[in-house]
């Protein structure tokens, strides 16, 4: 089993990764092969909706220059893509927001001159999020555009992890965190499997 996991926060060693180190441990001692993407230190061009892309039936197609591709290439050849972003204003980081834009267009050959496939269709797709409010509240905007999203794209959604930032990154490697990542890594597993 391979995962993907895509890491929208801008801070490389913020509560997101904390939180992500025992989730990955975790996936790796049960055998599965992780590919961990950083995302806010890549070249990232937001999708100017071209559609070129959409006659491209067997590729991402996508004629911008920039860091895309290989993440594309990553995700195509994973089973599960977790989406792992801090929340800002009750959504997702704006480099993971590019890629969601971008993906869209560039995995679903739905709006071309022919309506083509799902490149990307069955994969399946979690989130890991740490925000500063209630978890619900914070992230529960982003979990719901993610489920449509998933729905449109024809991917299935397992579930999200979200821990609240309470102060320090201290707080996000106590052992109830800890915790909570094994079981979420479990869940993954399991449902890949």
């Amino acid at each position: 089993m391979k995962v993907c996991i895509l890491m929208g926060s801008p801070r490389l060693q913020g509560n997101t990764a904390t939180v992500l180190k025992p989730f990955m441990d975790r996936l790796a001692e049960k055998g599965a092969a992780v590919d961990y993407i950083t995302l806010s230190d890549k070249h990232i061009e937001p999708c100017i909706d071209c559609r070129l892309c959409q006659d491209v039936y067997d590729a991402f197609g996508c004629p911008l220059q920039d860091d895309l591709q290989p993440i594309f290439d990553a995700v195509l050849q994973a089973d599960c893509i977790i989406w792992a972003t801090p929340i800002y204003s009750w959504n997702c980081t704006p480099p993971m927001k590019a890629v969601l834009d971008r993906f869209v267009r560039g995995m679903n050959k739905y709006y071309g001159q022919k309506k083509g496939s799902s490149l990307w269709e069955g994969k399946k797709c979690a989130i890991v999020t740490t925000c500063g409010y209630n978890i619900e509240y914070a992230a529960g905007p982003f979990e719901e555009s993610l489920r449509r999203y998933c729905k449109h794209s024809r991917l299935t959604y397992i579930d999200k992890m979200g821990m609240r930032d309470t102060g320090s990154i201290a707080n996000m490697q106590k052992e109830e965190v800890v915790s909570a990542a094994w079981n979420f890594a479990d869940t993954i597993y399991d449902a890949c499997i």
